[in-house]
């Protein structure tokens, strides 16, 4: 059975995470935020209305999750005074102290997410590196990953761009991850990703190494203002769909969005092409193009500022935009990240979308710092 220690540990950290967030005043904040969608005139801004409603949804999150570790640890010390009059036994006290420091763990972990950006949903970009069929196997296989691990978080995973590889595999493939904090959670995946392999494209059976880039951004909605100058787009439509047969689209469905971007700060030009396939409608795949510049821009803003957030903490540890992170080794059963030293033998578990453990090892070691 727990120790005294231990339910002290428990119930000091419940507390800490009360102070931290500070719940009080959020339960505050709900009251007036509610107050005011109470106004006749609430709807009448469409967007100021959903992006109200956004923040009483948030803030009742808060409060819920803080509510359940606050009756998780109140069953908990109610659990280890009846042990002693034997009313509990204690399996119960100790069933009581594991969901108990789970859900507090889940919640310290939710709180390391303090970035705006943190809490939207994403967009995630794999492009296949040089090394032909091999790198494009390998991109395939992190789409892979990635679709298994939203699918098992819950998360809405479509894809709104795919180019198939020449013989396997893929070029390029461009995917919406939607749920809560789904940036957050993924944003540490940015970077180039190394597989070492026996290869099955090679007849020698020599081992390979191939690289394919993860690029994520928020995926922003219209409740963000993002400056888009009208002149600087431009629009291409061509034909979507498969290899050849039923799957070709007769008509010019896809559309490729081209945006001359120049830099506000520094004066730099830049060509921005989105391509989108997602749907068999023209005017919704230029809808969704134009979400994804939203999030593009949005996301320059957001680096931009990480930047300035590094000239100020340059003694501090920082991850470079687009370096390599990790590395999958088939052949020694081993899966290491670069950053922060994480690593695991459970090759087959990760390529099927447990990626948890390395998400929280980035987050612990980095999202703190990223917040200040």
């Amino acid at each position: 059975m727990i120790t005294t220690d231990q339910l002290k540990d428990m119930l000091e950290r419940e507390q800490a995470l009360r102070r931290y967030l500070d719940v009080d005043a959020k339960i505050v904040q709900l009251e007036e935020e509610e107050l005011r969608t109470q106004d006749p005139a609430f709807w009448e801004d469409a967007k100021r209305a959903e992006a109200q409603m956004k923040v009483v949804k948030d803030l009742k999150k808060w409060i819920e999750l803080y509510r359940e570790v606050h009756d998780a640890a109140e069953e908990l010390s109610l659990a280890f005074e009846y042990v002693k009059e034997g009313i509990t036994s204690e399996e119960e006290v100790d069933a009581a102290y594991n969901r108990t420091k789970e859900l507090i763990e889940n919640l310290e972990f939710r709180n390391m997410l303090r970035e705006e950006a943190d809490q939207m949903c994403c967009v995630l970009k794999i492009n296949s590196g040089a090394g032909g069929t091999e790198s494009q196997d390998w991109a395939s296989m992190l789409m892979r990953m990635y679709m298994r691990w939203g699918e098992s978080n819950d998360y809405k995973v479509t894809i709104s761009n795919l180019q198939d590889g020449d013989e396997a595999g893929i070029k390029t493939v461009t995917m919406n991850i939607e749920g809560d904090y789904a940036y957050g959670y993924l944003k540490g995946e940015n970077g180039v990703h190394r597989l070492v392999r026996v290869s099955p494209y090679n007849a020698q059976g020599k081992r390979m190494t191939s690289f394919a880039s993860v690029f994520v951004t928020p995926l922003v909605d219209d409740t963000i203002e993002v400056q888009i100058d009208p002149s600087c787009i431009s629009w291409d439509t061509f034909r979507s769909g498969g290899a050849g047969g039923q799957n070709v689209n007769k008509v010019e469905s896809g559309v490729r969005l081209r945006y001359q971007y120049k830099d506000p700060y520094t004066g730099e030009e830049e060509e921005i092409l989105i391509e989108n396939t997602e749907t068999r409608d023209q005017p919704k795949n230029r809808e969704n193009a134009m979400r994804q510049l939203r999030s593009i821009l949005y996301d320059k803003e957001m680096q931009r500022r990480m930047a300035e957030r590094v000239k100020v903490e340059a003694g501090k540890k920082k991850i470079e935009w687009g370096s390599q992170i990790r590395s999958y080794v088939f052949d020694d059963r081993r899966v290491k990240d670069h950053r922060t030293n994480h690593q695991t033998s459970d090759v087959n578990g990760v390529m099927d979308g447990k990626i948890d453990d390395f998400i929280k090892a980035y987050l612990m070691e980095f999202a703190g710092a990223d917040s200040e």
